[in-house]
């Protein structure tokens, strides 16, 4: 068995890649992160360096873990700015460092990608001494494995990595044979709302569409961008992502895109859209963007029409996104989300393993104080 480092996921036999492929998690679809790469929205000056390390044994991928040289934390969604501020206040160089996760893509799922039928244990012991290997070449000031599956906590832990407590608002899906059941699941008052605001947007004018598969175009892909990049521009945020990044996953990913548009429905042009990905039995919300304003249209596309589809295609979870207290009251629980970091500088490893106890601490009064104010009936 050797272990290679690879740039590109061009390097990687396509077919072999398919295997390690995760049955309920996009992002780590050969497509999605070829996508990321001939795009230009990872790379160059990005802070995103790819290096794929693959575990192969006569020729044959065993396993791989995704990392990304670091040079920033932008798009990471697990934040820690504040511990490279102190390195700098320190004199002390926080970046590169290296991450194990999807670029832009605050979503759990497993980083350490095995072959089903390979040795796991003897795979990922040999992935991560060559993360390590790696780290101290480049000489990281630390390692990251972000929104990491709970089953993978302990690989990580076994290595010294210090797991980070996080929190997000999932919707799950509780047998549910039509969107009126996971009303009438709802109390009263939460029924309610989520009733009204959606006969509200009804009165707005508006015809909304569920696309996926061959329903979708390239000229789908390009709305889709201007709706993403002007969600951006009104947050001043940063658009990490191209036009020809849409481009590829509309192109080659869309049996496993949903994407919700909302026309006006006198003259035909397009309002607003937002854009999930699917796979196996999870959905996950991703980007959404909109040219007017229009009550309630924001919880309607991003929201109800998405558990609309995953009820009907039955799908289990539900992932909206980062952040986000107001999911709550729509039926989006707190769940906590991981990830696990390895701080190399002892003094800081100790202060921010300190941090992480306490936010742990006050991450578990959140959830229990927002499961006492649940939208469900007791």
């Amino acid at each position: 068995m050797k272990v290679e480092r690879l740039f590109s996921i061009e390097g990687v036999d396509e077919v072999a890649w398919r295997a390690l492929e995760p049955p309920d998690f996009p992002f780590f679809d050969f497509e999605f992160l070829r996508a990321l790469e001939r795009s230009g929205s990872i790379g160059g000056a990005s802070g995103w360096s790819p290096i794929y390390i693959v575990c192969k044994d006569k020729g044959r991928i065993l396993g791989t873990l995704c990392l990304y040289l670091k040079t920033n934390s932008y798009g990471e969604y697990i934040f820690d700015w504040g511990w490279a501020q102190a390195y700098r206040q320190h004199g002390l160089p926080y970046y590169p460092k290296l991450v194990a996760a999807v670029p832009f893509t605050p979503a759990t799922g497993p980083k350490l990608l095995v072959r089903p039928n390979a040795d796991r244990v003897e795979v990922t012991h040999a992935l991560l001494d060559a993360a390590q290997e790696l780290g101290e070449e480049r000489r990281v000031s630390s390692s990251h494995a972000l929104f990491l599956p709970e089953e993978e906590l302990e690989e990580f832990e076994e290595r010294g990595f210090a797991v980070r407590h996080s929190l997000q608002f999932h919707w799950r899906n509780r047998g549910y044979d039509a969107f009126s059941d996971y009303l009438d699941a709802l109390e009263g008052k939460r029924r309610r709302q989520v009733a009204r605001e959606r006969r509200q947007l009804r009165d707005e004018g508006l015809e909304i569409e569920r696309l996926t598969g061959e329903a979708l175009s390239p000229e789908h892909a390009t709305m889709m961008y201007r709706f993403y990049t002007s969600t951006l521009d009104r947050k001043w945020g940063v658009p990490y992502l191209t036009r020809s990044f849409f481009d590829e996953v509309f192109r080659r990913m869309g049996d496993r895109i949903l994407l919700v548009l909302a026309r006006d429905a006198e003259a035909g042009r397009p309002v607003a859209g937002a854009l999930n990905f699917f796979k196996g039995q999870t959905l996950y919300g991703r980007y959404w963007g909109a040219s007017e304003e229009r009550r309630n249209l924001h919880f309607e596309l991003c929201y109800y029409q998405a558990i609309e589809f995953a009820i009907e295609r039955r799908l289990a979870l539900f992932e909206a996104g980062a952040q986000g207290e107001h999911k709550l009251a729509r039926g989006f629980l707190p769940s906590l989300t991981y990830s696990a970091h390895a701080i190399h500088h002892l003094g800081f490893r100790r202060a921010i393993e300190r941090y992480i106890a306490e936010e742990k601490e006050m991450l578990a009064e959140a959830v229990a104080m927002y499961n006492r104010h649940a939208p469900y009936k007791r």
